[in-house]
């Protein structure tokens, strides 16, 4: 199972189980007695909070959220997958090796013409 696999398992078993607690959890939050002598009912403030206003902005607060979120390790996995692939895919370290040899006399000229063409095939 290669990096970004386990990567991606992981976060999906932790997106779950977050979902799953915040789920399971809410009822336990929640108040019967409508939180005592305080009168901080439905919408909090005896009914002149911001009530459905403020429900949609933290739903879109949160969306913005979760989406940086997903963004950002997106961005991290396709940092660290380039990197890796980076010195394998354009054959710049054979191409470093190749020219060395051919500085220090070990190859002739046409020798390093025809590894030179098959390196960047």
């Amino acid at each position: 199972m290669t990096y970004k696999n386990r990567l991606h398992k992981r976060l999906t078993w932790f997106l779950a189980i977050l979902f799953l607690s915040s789920i399971l959890m809410s009822p336990a939050l929640a108040r019967a007695d409508g939180y005592g002598n305080w009168h901080m009912g439905r919408w909090m403030m005896g009914g002149w909070g911001m009530g459905g206003f403020g429900m949609i902005f933290m739903i879109i607060f949160w969306g913005l959220i979760i989406t940086g979120i997903v963004l950002l390790i997106r961005w991290l996995i396709q940092t660290t997958s380039s990197r890796g692939q980076s010195a394998v895919g354009t054959g710049s370290k054979a191409m470093d090796i190749l020219e060395e040899r051919y500085a220090g006399g070990e190859i002739t000229r046409d020798e390093f013409e025809s590894m030179k063409r098959d390196i960047l095939k």
